[in-house]
């Protein structure tokens, strides 16, 4: 198991310069609403906290395929989309 301290720490340099919520769905928010599901901002941060170098995503749609969650579970998601339309609005868009 991996230390925490060093995912705080991997963590503490790529800070966020602002932040907005999202408007319209698009590919990116779509696979934003994964990364968020999961508990993490976005791909940057997943990467760091889990120390991989690539995501699994749907070769037909460009969709995140599978993401380990910070308790070691795991999230599976469809090709489809998942983020529905009422749902949008909660997805943070950050700007680094």
């Amino acid at each position: 198991k991996k230390s925490e301290v060093s995912g705080v720490m991997a963590t503490a340099h790529i800070n966020p310069k602002s932040i907005h919520h999202a408007k319209t769905w698009s590919d990116e928010v779509e696979n934003l609403y994964r990364f968020q599901q999961a508990g993490y901002r976005d791909e940057a941060e997943y990467k760091q906290v889990n120390q991989v170098d690539t995501v699994e995503y749907w070769p037909e749609t460009g969709f995140v395929k599978k993401l380990q969650r910070r308790d070691n579970l795991f999230y599976y998601y469809n090709k489809k989309r998942e983020c529905e339309d009422k749902e949008v609005h909660k997805v943070k868009v950050f700007v680094y």
